[in-house]
């Protein structure tokens, strides 16, 4: 297994833990504000289960997310109460990332796609199953040996938003090939600068989603990383596989969460509230990024910044440290983010306000 990437910030958390302000810590993408009440309330109302919870999903969870999936992303999903399931809860969008291959039976030999700049739990997944990693930004030539590929869009670190023209390239390579193409999904609802457009979307998918799926997550949208509550959707057939696993395994969402994400996915309102917090923090430390010199790339959806100042990632982050504030170095995504760092917006308003203070210099 790779080390742990953020014990190697403990320097920085100790320098900036100096500062007189106190620290600004932006380098891990966790909300902090209060989880919505329709949430909360659905939560507490379901306390009372004695019974173990499915690890299908309840027919009020498949419904609402098939709702939330047509209604925000425009993407319809076959039947979801069917034998054969097209949408099933996760706990959380992490743990499926982590244990895709393996649920998916792919442990044993070949190689893993994962973008050039990737979230580091895709390679924790193949790792995990046995496999190798190649990090790609479009379909390779030769597919041998290649038996999943990673798409993440928007994209964790650096915000970047596929194309519908390069998200129907990677469908057709990965039907021509018969690879299973996976889209985390996890910042669809977030786009500022462009629209993200879902790898199930009818102008993408085309008439089905064979060999496709998609992954979700009310973690930030719903500030609910807490409860653990995750989506899969997509390929029927692909779905199944990866639901009976969990079954067996026990990988059964709590009956509590799947009450409170039902309630959440019916709820469009409270998902609209936060996005609009997000949108303020983002212009306000990216106004401030950019008055203290760095350039900001990609960034165009999400919950970060992908900030440069032209050097080596932990250089800035000794910069940024110095100020009072944490972020994440681009290194921890891969030998492609190592001139970059990353920078969260999931802190509150007050410490945003710090971080654009001391900025300012």
């Amino acid at each position: 297994m790779p080390d742990f990437p953020w014990d190697s910030l403990a320097a920085a958390r100790a320098k900036a833990a100096r500062h007189a302000g106190g620290v600004v810590d932006l380098s891990i993408g966790t909300p902090v504000d209060d989880t919505p009440e329709v949430l909360a309330d659905a939560l507490a109302g379901a306390g009372n289960a004695p019974g173990y919870p499915t690890a299908l999903g309840t027919a009020e969870l498949r419904t609402a997310a098939a709702g939330w999936l047509q209604r925000r992303l425009g993407v319809h999903v076959a039947d979801p109460l069917g034998t054969d399931p097209s949408v099933i809860p996760t706990v959380g969008s992490k743990e499926l990332v982590a244990l895709l291959p393996t649920l998916l039976g792919l442990r044993g030999g070949g190689s893993v796609v994962l973008p050039e700049v990737a979230y580091p739990t895709y390679e924790v997944g193949a790792v995990l199953a046995g496999l190798k990693v190649r990090r790609t930004d479009t379909p390779p030539d030769d597919a041998t040996g290649i038996v999943l590929a990673w798409l993440n869009s928007p994209g964790n670190p650096h915000g970047r938003v596929l194309t519908d023209d390069q998200l129907r390239r990677w469908v057709a390579w990965g039907r021509a090939h018969g690879i299973p193409v996976v889209a985390d999904e996890c910042y669809v609802t977030l786009g500022w600068d462009v629209t993200p457009r879902s790898i199930l979307h009818p102008e993408v998918a085309g008439e089905d989603h064979s060999g496709l799926l998609a992954v979700h997550s009310l973690s930030k949208q719903s500030t609910a990383a807490g409860y653990r509550a995750g989506l899969l959707s997509g390929d029927p057939e692909l779905v199944r596989q990866v639901w009976e696993v969990r079954r067996h395994v026990g990988l059964l969402v709590p009956g509590p969460v799947q009450v409170a994400m039902t309630a959440g996915l019916a709820d469009d309102a409270h998902i609209d509230v936060q996005r609009e917090r997000y949108r303020a923090r983002r212009d306000k430390l990216a106004a401030a990024v950019r008055r203290a010199g760095a350039r900001i790339d990609h960034s165009e959806a999400g919950l970060y910044l992908w900030v440069t100042r032209d050097e080596d990632c932990w250089t800035t982050i000794d910069w940024l440290a110095g100020l009072g504030i944490v972020a994440a170095p681009g290194s921890f995504y891969g030998p492609a983010g190592v001139r970059h760092v990353r920078l969260a917006l999931t802190a509150t308003d007050e410490r945003i306000a710090a971080a654009v203070e001391r900025l300012a210099g």
